[in-house]
């Protein structure tokens, strides 16, 4: 239930916003958990791949990259796991910001991030769900611009449906389809180490040769390997929303990320093992030429698995995103009726 507050924005009345206005404790580990890896796990590991050997040059330097970028996100995880510990309040950077740094660049922060951050993000990340969710009804050529981007809409409109509605929802759509593409990515990598056990190795011999050196070449193969990684510092972003956050917190994190990383260098495996460095870099989409070449008629089933993968990537990040809205709200950021989103009482 609502109830009338004052809506003034004195130093009292923000103070008691601040200690009074607090979301309910409805987030698990499980939950926390899909929504590291829910996030994480979006169209990245089905398109990057292709572009980290393209700068890289070989298979082996292409899965250091790979395990660089999961131990660099497992480094920033850590971080963000003492800052939680510490600060168990909501809104992820801009609420340590804030703490930390003051009102200021905070202020700047939280408009940044929901002006322009997180809805390029966001419109990205649907626009790729929706390519693969309407390539099935196009056999054989390409999907009408507008067709894929009314889906992309549609599937913003129904996510911000989700995301009003009800906490629980949203968590138990994170787990499902979390689910889901955990399953496809094993159904990816059991498909791979079978092509292994029949003897196709040939992309791991000499697997370094045509290996680059050079620091841009690198830092870019960086860049295109951790935008797959993007989104483990999302639980942040719902620390008052944690059952013993002290705990579930870090528990999430160690779970999620390693998780995210085993299973991300072991799709890469899969690729290299079905496909040589020349198939691999002339493919427009990996995991799709992967599929045409060891599922065959069942290849359908990987462009459902991407669409799955993005749809549950863009829930989280519109779970995560709106907290920032209702945290700077509370602490007199943005306007102070944004804060009556999330409204729930203790």
């Amino acid at each position: 239930m609502m109830r009338k507050r004052k809506t003034t924005d004195s130093p009292t009345d923000l103070s008691e916003r601040r200690e009074n206005l607090r979301l309910k404790q409805e987030v698990g580990l499980i939950s926390g958990v899909s929504l590291i890896a829910g996030t994480m796990i979006g169209s990245g590991i089905f398109m990057s791949p292709e572009w980290v050997l393209h700068h890289m040059g070989s298979p082996a330097s292409s899965l250091l990259i790979w395990a660089s970028c999961g131990l660099l996100a497992m480094f920033g995880a850590l971080s963000y796991a003492e800052l939680g510990t510490i600060i168990k309040e909501s809104g992820g950077e801009y609420i340590y910001i804030l703490r930390i740094f003051g009102s200021f660049p905070a202020f700047l922060f939280a408009y940044s991030s929901v002006i322009l951050v997180r809805p390029a993000s966001l419109a990205a990340i649907c626009l790729s769900f929706s390519e693969y969710a309407v390539a099935p009804f196009y056999p054989g050529c390409s999907s009408p611009q507008i067709v894929i981007r009314f889906t992309a809409a549609a599937c913003i409109l129904l996510l911000t449906i989700i995301n009003c509605l009800n906490v629980r929802l949203a968590t138990s759509i994170m787990n499902i389809f979390t689910a889901a593409k955990l399953l496809a990515l094993l159904v990816i990598v059991v498909g791979g180490l079978v092509l292994l056990a029949k003897g196709q190795t040939q992309s791991f011999q000499n697997a370094f040769q045509n290996t680059t050196a050079g620091i841009g070449p690198v830092g870019v193969a960086f860049y295109q390997g951790l935008w797959s990684y993007d989104g483990w510092n999302n639980l942040n972003y719902v620390t008052e929303e944690l059952k013993k956050p002290e705990v579930t917190l870090p528990r999430a994190m160690m779970i999620a990320i390693p998780l995210v990383t085993c299973l991300y260098l072991l799709v890469n495996v899969s690729y290299f093992a079905a496909m040589t460095s020349s198939e691999l870099l002339s493919s427009g989409a990996v995991a799709v030429t992967w599929g045409d070449k060891v599922l065959g008629s069942w290849a359908w089933l990987i462009s459902l698995s991407v669409a799955l993968s993005t749809f549950g990537s863009s829930n989280g990040t519109f779970f995560s995103g709106g907290r920032l809205c209702y945290i700077a709200a509370r602490e007199g950021h943005m306007p102070h009726n944004f804060r009556k989103l999330l409204w729930t009482d203790t």
